[in-house]
């Protein structure tokens, strides 16, 4: 895997991978900062594996939606001490084991960004079966 990452001005870039996609990222709030950028890839990357499972158990999912929160270290580098992934799942026959279990196997096993992290940043997660 590749990928590329452009000074556009000031202290705005532009990131591309090598499959052609792109992401402006930037320091002053104009878009994405790379630290919200690692946040929404633990999100997505844990909610593919989430949604992913249920499928694969034949399970109708109707919304997946996952909250991210997180805390700092107050001192530069101000790294991600802890990240905390709630989940909110709904479908067609979902029970409270199939959807912790999901939960459990992706944070344990699964995303690569999540266990990229591990020892380094707190990860806890929780679901809300609606």
């Amino acid at each position: 895997m590749k990928a590329t990452v452009t000074w556009q001005d000031n202290l705005t870039f532009i990131g591309e991978t090598e499959t052609g996609h792109s992401l402006e990222m930037d320091a002053s709030g104009k878009s994405v900062s790379p630290m919200e950028s690692v946040l929404l890839a633990v999100g997505s990357c844990s909610s593919i594996d989430v949604v992913d499972i249920l499928n694969k158990s034949r399970k109708h999912i109707n919304s997946c939606v996952c909250e991210l929160d997180t805390k700092r270290a107050e001192n530069a580098p101000r790294v991600f001490t802890a990240i905390h992934a709630h989940y909110i799942v709904s479908g067609d026959d979902l029970s409270e084991k199939i959807v912790a279990r999901a939960v459990q196997l992706s944070a344990e096993k699964y995303c690569s960004v999540m266990l990229m992290l591990t020892g380094n940043v707190e990860i806890t997660t929780s679901y809300t079966l609606v």
